[in-house]
């Protein structure tokens, strides 16, 4: 479905129809089937926050929610910052986004434990985005690659979010990384 949407909504961005707010049901929904299929089109969500901005009576939090949790899972890309730009300050002070908000800050400051804690207070939040947290997992792994030329298993296993033993052997085997050592030290490189 969200195939068949891109095409539809790819032609209402065209032009001045982009800021049509009679499109804006449309693009409301595709942002729903982004998060329920894990797809992702920054550009129309970008046109969803734009008309918010110019028609503030059609702004629905929970869509604005399921447009940052999305530009998440494109991190290390600055699709967050994109789209934080266009909110207006009062709807950034709604307790839901400074709860996104503080995932993003956890994230781009690496404090991962802590994101996946925070994670685990608001399962409501991301409840309905498909794909999230193996998303987040990417990132995490993306910067475990670039930062660290060995790692202890333990710590990936907290980084990662405490995932199962299987969950880190597919993550290990997906960045090519091998276990040496062992006994209860054993590191990962």
């Amino acid at each position: 479905m969200a195939e068949a949407m891109r095409a539809t909504v790819a032609s209402m961005l065209k032009g001045i129809d982009r800021y049509n707010p009679d499109n804006l049901g449309t693009l409301e929904r595709y942002v729903e089937v982004q998060a329920r299929e894990n797809a992702y089109d920054l550009e129309a969500n970008l046109a969803v926050l734009k008309l918010y901005q110019f028609n503030p009576s059609y702004y629905q939090t929970s869509v604005m929610v399921q447009i940052l949790l999305k530009a998440l899972t494109n991190l290390p890309h600055t699709d967050f910052v994109l789209c934080k730009c266009l909110i207006d300050q009062i709807h950034l002070e709604e307790p839901s986004i400074q709860k996104v908000k503080l995932f993003a800050d956890l994230l781009e400051t690496c404090e991962f434990k802590q994101f996946w804690i925070e994670i685990d207070k608001s399962r409501d939040l991301i409840e309905g985005i498909a794909g999230f947290e193996d998303s987040i997992r990417k990132f995490i792994c993306h910067v475990v690659g670039i930062t660290y030329q060995t790692i202890d298993k333990s710590i990936l296993f907290e980084l990662l979010g405490r995932v199962s033993e299987n969950q880190l052997k597919q993550w290990m085997n997906k960045y090519g990384w091998k276990e040496l050592g062992d006994g209860d030290r054993k590191s990962v490189v």
